[in-house]
């Protein structure tokens, strides 16, 4: 579902802040914000990219502490298949820029994996500041709004139930999933003054054979 950033929407989806303009990332300085979201549009040559790295490196789970200034050469050599993809270590070194920037930050932590399988396939809450997720290749993350949560089912509270069973969805058509190409932060419960209010997410089901690439940027430092 899209939202669009009026003053009207966010009086209404206190939670949310979306734009096709990368300046929406600061929103997430907004205490009523748990989520901000860069409806960005991948090139084609990331596209290509993306899908030859899922092909050729089918089991790809890189980590890297990231500098701004040296992120591009670090992504490029170290791995084959990255360093066939200048276009896509490009904007990864420019989404880590970002986030630095944003967080005055000296490094990020950097994960790239190729999934078939979702990580973390029940919602859940980070115990962190903050979080970067961007989906490059198959389906993306879901999240739901923080008026939609009944945060006692949360863990242990969905007594083994999976979420469409337990309660933790206080609406219908409740789950909110990002697009590939899309940028967002994920405000979590690390977040000074936002205990109780990180953003509730998971990891999309992927269908058999499918597989997806994620990029994830932490803070580090």
């Amino acid at each position: 579902m899209a939202y669009s950033n009026t003053a009207e929407q966010l009086e209404v989806v206190s939670s949310v802040s979306v734009s096709d303009e990368f300046q929406i990332l600061t929103d997430i300085y907004n205490e009523h914000i748990n989520i901000a979201i860069w409806q960005h549009t991948l090139s084609s040559n990331i596209l290509k990219e993306s899908q030859y790295i899922i092909e050729n490196a089918p089991s790809l789970q890189e980590v890297i502490a990231a500098e701004p200034e040296h992120a591009f050469e670090q992504l490029s050599s170290s791995h084959r298949a990255l360093k066939a993809s200048p276009a896509l270590c490009d904007h990864i070194a420019v989404l880590v820029d970002m986030f630095c920037t944003l967080f005055e930050a000296k490094r990020a932590g950097v994960r790239l994996s190729v999934l078939d399988k979702a990580m973390c396939p029940k919602f859940h809450v980070d115990k962190i500041p903050c979080r970067l997720v961007t989906t490059f290749e198959g389906v993306a993350t879901e999240w739901l709004l923080n008026e939609h949560v009944d945060r006692s089912k949360l863990g242990a509270g969905s007594q083994g139930l999976d979420d469409e069973q337990s309660g933790i969805m206080t609406v219908k058509n409740a789950i909110q999933t990002l697009e590939a190409g899309d940028v967002a932060l994920l405000k979590g419960e690390g977040w000074a003054g936002n205990e109780g209010k990180g953003l509730v997410h998971r990891s999309p089901k992927l269908a058999e054979g499918k597989k997806r690439l994620l990029l994830t940027l932490d803070l580090i430092d």
